[in-house]
């Protein structure tokens, strides 16, 4: 199979993925971002499908099948969104149970964007990381793999999704890799 990677910031995920010797075929940015100029320098194959309009005339439709387009003319198997901050739930339908993201809850507990905080605010001991499958609706799809962080009494959001995130790059290239191997 081969594997896309969707990326927007910084790269961190995909740079685990990288040092877990995950088999990157392709690397696609909605933006210039560290994490394609890092592709790029790790010599995968890269391109740029940008985002031009963050206002309300933003086709999303139009913008997904041009992302769908380009997977496919990289002949991509199974997308990994790796911090794509492009939300494109028409994906799924060109690739059924093949688009694969993270999260930083123990879902199906603080779906959406700010689950870092709702944990803090529900005072919750433990939250924690799941990879799933990407479906229409948003942090529903199946759960493919999840580890429990401890909140701290004197976490903050950045502190706890810190240590989230830490377990994100632990377990996201070690679930890609079992699917390839599959």
């Amino acid at each position: 199979m081969r594997l896309g990677v969707l990326v927007s910031g910084t790269g961190t995920i995909l740079e685990a993925m990288l040092a877990e010797r995950v088999p990157v075929a392709v690397v696609l940015a909605d933006r210039p971002c560290r994490g394609i100029e890092q592709a790029a320098s790790s010599g995968l194959i890269t391109e740029l499908v940008e985002r031009t309009s963050f206002g309300a005339d933003f086709d999303r439709a139009a913008y997904t099948a041009l992302v769908a387009d380009a997977l496919k003319r990289h002949e991509v198997d199974l997308v990994a969104m790796a911090g794509f901050g492009t939300v494109i739930p028409q994906i799924v339908d060109d690739y059924p149970d093949r688009v694969l993201n993270t999260h930083p809850s123990l879902l199906p507990a603080f779906p959406g964007w700010h689950a870092v905080r709702q944990a803090l605010e529900h005072g919750v001991k433990v939250t924690g990381c799941t990879v799933h499958v990407v479906t229409a609706e948003v942090d529903a799809g199946r759960i493919l793999a999840q580890e429990a962080v401890s909140v701290k009494h004197d976490d903050t959001e950045d502190t706890l999704h810190e240590r989230i995130k830490a377990v994100e790059r632990r377990i996201y290239p070690q679930t890609i890799k079992e699917l390839l191997d599959r």
